[in-house]
């Protein structure tokens, strides 16, 4: 008999430290002995390439994959062994390879992925191969939450405050010995690195890579970086594009190379002199609307291709091609609308507030699809996933769970003068813009000519006029929603 091998199954997992499913492989590893042979850990990444085609990662998460298993490929001594294919068929190859005696995995909550997860823990049983399954990767899992009725919650305060908070603590980051003993006979059908065809042939991804550390030691240096500067002024900050207010962590969770148990003890234990501190209450809760999306997915698995408030649809989209083009290219003549898309480009991320700025222009002062916009994200975004990026794109077009109402709708120049007060991150991402004043840098079509021509604007040559008038185009929206409203209540009549 061949020594015993147990599977450990990396997914949005890829670290070593407080990975629950890794924890109880290498425990039962040391517990498991045959013919006085201790048993070894086998790490394998399967690219599931039978996975739908929107679940398929876009093209800047496929950068960071591959920095990803490139650092926990490192981790594992070499030992890391990629596989590209249909998972069951993988994982049965490996079983006539190997003595396989258990397969581990932690859980993943898209609809497609607990559907595959299922039938292939079906399939091992049936050759006598143990499996079992973890929640690495939220705070509360969202078949445990739930109303008093069992239904499930629609609204984030009361989910958030009822259903969470007043339930067990979540679990404490767990410690391990780290001392590991791999498998590291190849299999056969295994492939490099290379051939996951992760990278581009053109390398668009320069200014991206200078700023991210993709890996397990980037999301643990990211964290300890935020605990001791931004997260002291983290309720005002966050919200000014121009600053680095936020934790940056969100391409770290979506991939699994933090726990979100380690981000949420840490915050408590930095602030426990201090258990009221707003600061670190408001990232919780921002914490807690990432839990809130998976929930929304989990319960409702049809969000990420159709409004979550099916009212909305019979809402028809002008859904322009020029329009969904010059959005995309940052040429929409709104400068902190254009100054977004830049920052997307050049860095893979885009800060919040300016996601919701974007967003509502896309969606209402063009009335484009929000799904255009989701898919464009998708493709753009190192923290693309899909449970945050189809409920935020539903709240902010007004049609998801506990969304800003329809007729909320952004003004593009306040939203500017509140959160970049005197332009900077405009003219950082706009620089054809950056010698005009605070008073214009937000709506340099109001300035008077010799101004523009001081400052070297060309309104229409070195950056276009408005797309749209910013009243008429919300009249529109409004009149639009209006309509739709009233055809949704004569079609359930």
């Amino acid at each position: 008999m061949s020594k015993p091998v147990i599977i450990m199954w990396f997914r949005h997992d890829l670290r070593l430290k407080d990975n629950p499913a890794l924890f109880h492989a290498v425990d039962i590893a040391q517990n498991t002995i045959v013919d006085g042979v201790k048993a070894k850990v086998l790490p394998i990444y399967i690219q599931d390439d039978t996975a739908p085609s929107q679940a398929q990662p876009g093209g800047a998460s496929k950068w960071w994959l591959h920095q990803s298993l490139t650092s926990l490929s490192t981790s594992t001594e070499s030992s890391l062994q990629l596989f590209s294919g249909e998972p069951l068929a993988i994982l049965q190859a490996l079983m006539a390879e190997h003595n396989v005696t258990h397969v581990l995995w932690n859980r993943c909550y898209e609809p497609w992925q607990i559907a595959r997860d299922s039938n292939i823990k079906t399939q091992l049983k049936q050759h006598d191969v143990e499996v079992l399954s973890c929640n690495g990767h939220l705070l509360w899992e969202p078949m445990q939450v739930l109303k008093k009725d069992n239904t499930p919650y629609k609204v984030f305060t009361p989910y958030y405050r009822k259903g969470c908070l007043t339930r067990t603590e979540p679990r404490y980051p767990q410690s391990m010995d780290l001392s590991i003993d791999w498998c590291t006979s190849n299999s056969a059908t295994r492939i490099e690195l290379a051939d996951l065809g992760l990278l581009p042939d053109i390398h668009w991804y320069g200014s991206i890579e200078k700023m991210w550390q993709p890996g397990e030691q980037g999301a643990a240096d990211r964290l300890a970086t935020f605990i001791a500067g931004a997260s002291r002024q983290y309720r005002e900050d966050r919200n000014i594009p121009a600053v680095t207010g936020t934790s940056l962590l969100s391409p770290y969770l979506h991939f699994g190379e933090i726990s979100i148990n380690t981000v949420w003890y840490a915050l408590k234990d930095a602030y426990a002199n201090d258990p009221e501190n707003e600061h670190c209450d408001t990232y919780l809760s921002e914490l807690g609307w990432r839990e809130f999306s998976h929930y929304l997915l989990f319960h409702f698995p049809h969000i990420p291709t159709e409004n979550f408030n099916s009212k909305f649809d019979t809402f028809i989209w002008r859904n322009d091609p020029q329009d969904l083009h010059a959005w995309q290219r940052g040429q929409t003549g709104i400068p902190i609308v254009d100054a977004g898309m830049p920052e997307l480009y050049q860095t893979g991320y885009m800060h919040n507030r300016v996601r919701m700025i974007v967003g509502s222009f896309l969606v209402k002062n063009l009335l484009v699809d929000w799904r255009a916009g989701e898919r464009w994200f998708w493709d753009c975004l190192l923290d693309a996933d899909m449970a945050a990026n189809s409920a935020s794109w539903q709240w902010v077009a007004g049609s998801g769970a506990d969304a800003s109402p329809y007729f909320r709708i952004f003004n593009p120049i306040l939203q500017g003068e509140k959160f970049d007060k005197e332009g900077e991150y405009v003219k950082h991402y706009c620089p054809e813009l950056r010698k005009l004043p605070p008073k214009f840098i937000h709506k340099p079509w109001e300035a008077p000519s010799n101004i523009l021509q001081a400052c070297d604007v060309v309104l229409g040559h070195n950056y276009p006029k408005p797309l749209v008038d910013l009243k008429v185009s919300r009249q529109r929206a409004l009149e639009t929603f209006a309509k739709s409203k009233e055809d949704a209540l004569h079609a359930n009549t």
